[in-house]
């Protein structure tokens, strides 16, 4: 099985600030959103570019994902930081509000062939169009804008985030039927690492791959989250052993801690072991 490429922690670094693009390469973080929407302000936005690619082309990022995320195309600013940076050094550009597969053609046209493309899922003609806009060949990644979502929806905050359900789960569901990667939205309160713990538990839960953060500080709790336990280390070592030793022999049904280990379960315990093995290397460097 080809090791995965962790994303647990997915850190917004705004892309006009010198001083937080540098911090940015020592954080043990698995990617980085090189933001030049909502961290700039507007009379910075031009001037960010020539920033951020300047970082960009210094490196120094490691293994770590690095995604610009450009204003919207129908903004005065979008399409000028797609020219400035089409061929910056980075893995994926992320693309705001996306409404359906249509934004992300505008999108294509103007990155060179092959460039990956993720989409903020954060209006509710995204969430309704999640399937198509999942499907579209060059999207790689779904960031949930859980923020712009709940303005749109006019639903209440609540810790539970049960008003934010359903269209949270739309965008596993498309995420999962075509092997794109999903983000959880930020969790607001920086300060409160207990209420981020249960969000990214719940956000774990339900699927996701990791959470964007906005803070360095919630940094070491989505990565021990978004990381396989020791106990599912072992539990997934002692399932693959025991079917291994099923299958050799021909003979009975595998069995771990009174529970049928069947080959959906193996499939996952490799799963949580190859993430495991690539948060390991991650943390080795």
């Amino acid at each position: 099985m080809q090791t995965p490429r962790p994303t647990r922690s997915v850190l917004y670094i705004p892309g006009s600030k010198d001083r937080a693009l540098d911090k940015a390469r020592g954080l043990p973080v698995d990617a980085i959103i090189f933001d030049l929407e909502d961290a700039v302000t507007p009379e910075a936005k031009v001037e960010a570019r020539a920033t951020l690619k300047a970082a960009l082309e210094a490196d120094g990022y490691g293994r770590k994902l690095k995604i610009i995320r450009i204003n919207g195309l129908d903004t005065d600013w979008g399409k000028g930081d797609v020219e400035a940076l089409r061929d910056a050094k980075c893995d994926a550009f992320l693309l705001p509000k996306v409404n359906g597969a249509a934004d992300i053609d505008a999108l294509a046209a103007m990155l060179p062939e092959g460039r990956e493309i993720w989409a903020m899922m954060e209006t509710p003609k995204g969430i309704l169009h999640a399937e198509e806009i999942a499907a579209h060949p060059r999207v790689t990644g779904f960031v949930a804008g859980t923020n712009d979502l709940a303005k749109e929806l006019n639903c209440r905050y609540r810790a539970d985030r049960l008003p934010m359900q359903m269209a949270l789960q739309m965008i596993m569901l498309a995420a999962r039927a075509h092997g794109v990667t999903a983000i959880d939205g930020v969790y607001n309160q920086f300060k409160d690492q207990d209420g981020l713990r249960a969000e990214c538990e719940q956000g774990r839960d339900m699927g996701f791959d990791g959470k964007t953060l906005i803070h360095p500080d919630q940094v070491a709790v989505t990565n021990e989250c978004f990381a396989p336990s020791e106990a599912e280390i072992d539990l997934a070592r002692r399932q693959i052993a025991a079917f291994e030793e099923v299958e050799k022999s021909g003979q009975g049904v595998a069995v771990v801690d009174g529970k049928i280990v069947e080959n959906l379960h193996v499939e996952t315990a490799r799963k949580i072991l190859a993430l495991a093995e690539a948060v390991a290397q991650t943390s080795a460097e």
